[in-house]
């Protein structure tokens, strides 16, 4: 009994640490909800801003490979990375800003705003949900789960509709073909390159029916 309880401790520990590194990222990635209202207010600033965010933040994790420490970006990164990232370039954060500057630059204000937001709630939602809530896995997803997928149909659906909303676009039908979209996106074992691909597909699948 002894020995199953400090497994069982063991094994809660490292779901709280689990759980409380997903939280800070996502907590990162409802950030990026923000963009487009900056966007609005000043757009090639806020595209440049972006794209040296990338820059710097690249160099940061090459220094940090290397073995030196950036004052909070080092400690940052590592609260934010996944298991699978230990040891290695973070490409969560390059891979985020580099989906919302394409989506931006490629799309109209509110078909962008629509892939970013999608971004910002629907994958962000996602993963947070599924780890807390999600007890069915989907087969072939690499653990992706109903309760995420589930979530980020939700999230995306809101979103959308709610630009539409007010942008003053009949948005019902085309909220729900881009959450259906998205969520079928965020199931896939993308990785980190969903962050790319699902702002992008989406902007560009709204600007088509819309």
């Amino acid at each position: 009994m002894t020995i199953r309880r400090r497994l069982n401790g063991i094994l809660s520990r490292q779901k709280i640490n689990t759980i409380t590194k997903e939280v800070f990222r996502k907590s990162i990635h409802l950030c990026s909800s923000f963009v487009p209202f900056f966007l609005s207010l000043a757009y090639r600033p806020v595209i440049v801003l972006l794209i040296l965010a990338v820059i710097f933040y690249s160099v940061c994790e090459i220094l940090r490979l290397k073995g030196y420490t950036i004052p909070l970006i080092t400690e940052v990164t590592t609260a934010a990375a996944r298991k699978r990232d230990e040891n290695k370039f973070v490409k969560g954060p390059v891979t985020l800003c580099t989906g919302i500057i394409l989506t931006a630059l490629l799309f109209d204000s509110v078909s962008s705003t629509v892939g970013i937001l999608a971004l910002a709630f629907g994958d962000g939602l996602a993963s947070l949900c599924g780890k807390l809530f999600g007890k069915v896995t989907i087969p072939f997803t690499q653990g992706k789960t109903v309760a995420g997928s589930l979530a980020c149909f939700t999230a995306i659906f809101i979103s959308c509709a709610a630009v539409c909303y007010y942008c003053g676009i009949e948005g019902s039908g085309k909220a729900l073909i881009i959450a259906g979209t998205g969520m079928l996106i965020e199931v896939m074992p993308l990785k980190d390159m969903d962050n790319i691909i699902i702002p992008i597909t989406l902007g560009a699948l709204f600007s088509f029916i819309a």
